[in-house]
């Protein structure tokens, strides 16, 4: 699925890190093909951030929220499985200056504090920030 593999590129490399020959050849697709489908890179982009919030962001946050309440210290595969790769990048990089991204991102940060508290939710942030750039992280 190519929205799936554009999520894969865009939390590998942000939005910016990426040109439209590297989405072209790392999707596999013609460049029309692209533009024809997703209208542009930001469609692309749009559309590749809604369907990791709904197939991926979501669905880890209901199974940490079934395992333990807030606090409950089972919520160390959000910074070590890397789902909260493209949150954090489009947290960074394109909320500031995109009022949709930022809507969604808002969004996702809102539902990030009610699944594991809001002091919770920075330190996994910071975790998963930290783990990013290469430093060793421990969710404990």
């Amino acid at each position: 699925m190519v929205t799936r593999a554009a999520v894969r590129l865009f939390a590998g490399r942000a939005y910016d890190g990426l040109s439209v020959d590297d989405l072209v050849n790392g999707l596999g697709v013609h460049r029309n093909s692209l533009y024809k489908t997703f209208g542009s890179k930001r469609g692309l982009y749009l559309t590749a951030l809604r369907w990791y919030l709904e197939h991926e962001f979501e669905p880890a946050l209901a199974a940490i929220e079934k395992l333990a309440p807030k606090g409950g210290g089972r919520d160390a595969s959000l910074i070590e499985g890397g789902v909260l790769d493209l949150l954090l990048l489009a947290a960074v990089e394109q909320a500031p200056g995109d009022a949709e991204v930022a809507g969604l991102i808002r969004g996702a940060l809102a539902r990030l504090d009610d699944a594991v508290g809001v002091e919770r939710a920075t330190e996994l942030l910071g975790l998963r920030l930290r783990a990013r750039a290469g430093q060793e992280a421990s969710a404990d």
